[in-house]
């Protein structure tokens, strides 16, 4: 899960519209996340935030109404299933499943392009050790700190070679301390990996520490 052997390319929006019947929430909105970027969208609830990021990964759905062009480096996302999309998404809540171990939720995250039991093995251990889980695979998640769960559900997504990422509040449950160190362990892997990202966010903490553009939703 090294983040040098991912492939950088932009993420472009063109000309967005979201709504709900009878009821705009997105203007035409354009914007470009360069690789190794971090660009942030602040609103007020139910301006639309967390329904862009929805229809840049794929799933929104009705009652929602969207149109406009996404790609990723050259290749058009419009049309695309989900997970043929390449990219990841990490939510406020950490989504663990609770009857697998720490090892056992990393593994729904390795590619099934990576065969073999002992390669996909092998691939999880790496990722542990690089986010200094080392020994934690076999692990309970309820045993684990929100901290822990939080760094266990970004490899979760990591491990899926994901080539843009989407970050929907994902910080807002970590106390200050915690909040501040998960933060900046995402949003370096995010720098080193070339990964364009978005970030929905409330905080203006988070905004400042992304170094990127904001982008204000009425």
């Amino acid at each position: 899960m090294t983040a040098e052997a991912r492939i950088a390319q932009p993420l472009r929006l063109t000309d967005v519209r979201i709504g709900l019947p009878g009821r705009v929430l997105i203007e035409p909105l354009s914007f470009t996340v360069e690789p190794g970027r971090i660009v942030t969208v602040m609103g007020p609830s139910g301006s639309g935030k967390s329904a862009l990021l929805s229809w840049i990964g794929g799933f929104l759905g009705a009652p929602f109404v969207a149109d406009g062009d996404l790609t990723l480096g050259a290749r058009s996302l419009i049309g695309v299933p989900p997970r043929a999309r390449r990219v990841g998404i990490l939510f406020q809540d950490d989504l663990l499943f609770p009857h697998l171990s720490v090892a056992g939720n990393l593994l729904f995250g390795v590619p099934a392009g990576i065969s073999g039991r002992r390669e996909r093995q092998s691939a999880v251990e790496r990722a542990l050790d690089e986010a200094g889980l080392g020994g934690f695979g076999s692990r309970d998640p309820a045993t684990l700190s929100g901290g822990q769960r939080a760094r266990v559900a970004l490899l979760r997504t990591l491990l899926a070679q994901p080539q843009a990422l989407l970050l929907d509040e994902p910080f807002g449950k970590l106390d200050a301390a915690l909040r501040a160190d998960f933060r900046r362990f995402v949003f370096d892997f995010a720098r080193r990996a070339g990964l364009p990202t978005v970030l929905v966010t409330h905080d203006a903490a988070d905004a400042e520490a992304t170094e990127g553009p904001v982008i204000a939703l009425s």
